[in-house]
């Protein structure tokens, strides 16, 4: 098997769709050997901020000399992104030596019930940790938390970055609904530590930790509510105050929440100040606020926000970096998005608008997207494009340019670009589909 034929392989996989539930998971990580019991994690959920809390918190253990792994999604560009020890992506030879592997195992379930892409991929994850003999894995959530695939693992510590809207159609259409599907990766008398701070999803957070006897920390505004007995807030100062290379002051957000969890497992793996500084300041998390500067002066900032939730954190970047400065947005968002409200957010920001598709079966029509723009900013110049490659040749004179709305676009204009050290072009694994009434089922 090539590399080709085993990427061909996990594309197929795609046909099953993505089915909400632990049953499948748990049988294959059986058949190979339960690798989860080797490992140990902390498992990180939320609606937004999870790869950037989790880029940090890799960043710190490397900086403390542990052997870290790394499980996130989507990728940007190359699938090997996906599985990384001490930031070094999976080798080609290994992914396909993996999934030679797991084949036999997947002969072994019924017609109907065959194991879907994530599920391989995690448990291909799961197996590589192992062999490269990690000591800690930082394991991202996928979808949702309490069915997502990744919850088959029992960590030394959970956390929720925060809860907004954002996959309704199968998480609920309520911050609530969605919360209690976050907060299903809390595990009985495991730390779990949160940033989120809307009342309603912390109250749902607050009563499964109680019932979980889970001890919870709450980091950010929340934490200056009074404490009950099941709060508790991390004291230890470093005396430094990293400058994160990442832009926004939701990263400070997601850097408190990093510095809690790392507090709270101080007795398990201790942590210096000086690897914690290192670990901040030297993060790296490619397309999430990423201002880069073309050889001719023109300025990029590349930025995945997907939902309506990142479209805000975006403007008030884009107002506290740029100030007054006009910007060509290029725009491409998924059609199961809320797009409007992310047009009616960004649009009025910018003086030129640039509508693309996104390189997604689930991609919003440019046209729509141009409309809705236009809707909120008569003043701007619109044009729908029919590909990045097109709008990139309009803005090529444009001194300021923010490329948002999908990872999927922002993974493409890296490519583009020649900034991003994978190639293959491998977005389409990022595919899937789910059925919503398999929410509420454990299998």
């Amino acid at each position: 098997m090539t590399y080709a034929e085993a990427i061909q392989f996990l594309y197929n996989l795609r046909l099953f769709g993505a089915k909400f539930g632990l049953e499948n998971t748990v049988k294959l990580a059986a058949l190979a050997g339960n690798p989860q019991n080797q490992l140990r994690f902390i498992h990180v959920a939320g609606t937004n901020g999870k790869g950037s809390t989790c880029a940090m918190l890799e960043s710190i253990y490397r900086a403390a000399s542990l052997r870290v792994g790394l499980f996130t999604s989507p990728h940007l560009i190359s699938f090997r992104e996906r599985v990384q020890v001490n930031r070094q992506l999976i080798p080609e030879a290994a992914v396909v030596r993996l999934v030679g592997e797991l084949q036999p195992g997947l002969k072994q379930f019924p017609i109907g019930h065959h194991p879907t892409f994530f599920e391989v991929v995690t448990v291909m994850a799961l197996k590589y940790f192992v062999e490269q003999q990690c000591d800690l894995v930082i394991w991202e959530t996928g979808l949702g938390g309490r069915l997502d695939a990744t919850n088959i693992v029992v960590p030394l510590a959970g956390a929720i970055t925060n809860i907004a809207l954002d996959h309704q159609q199968w998480l609920g259409d309520t911050v609530e609904k969605i919360a209690a599907e976050k907060a299903g990766i809390i595990k009985p008398n495991v730390p779990i530590i949160t940033a989120t701070e809307d009342p309603a999803a912390l109250a749902v957070i607050e009563k499964m930790a109680r019932e979980k006897n889970a001890p919870l920390t709450i980091v950010g505004s929340a934490s200056l509510r009074p404490q009950t007995p099941n709060r508790k807030i991390p004291k230890r100062k470093t005396g430094l105050t990293p400058v994160l290379p990442l832009l926004g002051d939701h990263q400070q957000i997601n850097a408190a929440l990093a510095r809690a969890i790392v507090e709270v497992l101080q007795n398990l793996i201790p942590v210096g100040s000086e690897a914690l500084h290192t670990g901040l300041v030297t993060v790296n998390w490619p397309g999430r606020m990423q201002l880069i500067t073309r050889p001719a002066g023109q300025r990029v900032l590349l930025d995945g926000a997907h939902n309506v939730a990142g479209a805000n954190v975006l403007l008030k970047a884009l107002e506290k970096y740029f100030g007054g400065l006009r910007c060509t947005l290029v725009l491409g968002v998924l059609q199961d998005k809320d797009w409007r409200q992310i047009c009616e957010t960004l649009a009025p920001r910018a003086a030129r608008i640039i509508t693309v598709p996104v390189s997604s079966e689930r991609t919003a029509d440019a046209h729509l997207l141009a409309a809705a723009c236009r809707a909120v900013n008569a003043m701007a110049e619109i044009a729908a494009c029919d590909s990045f490659s097109e709008a990139r040749e309009k803005i090529a004179g444009d001194d300021f340019v923010v490329v948002t709305g999908s990872l999927y676009l922002v993974g493409e204009a890296l490519e583009s670009f020649g900034l991003s050290m994978t190639t293959g072009g491998e977005r389409a694994l990022n595919e899937w589909s789910a059925r919503p009434q398999s929410l509420s089922t454990n299998g």
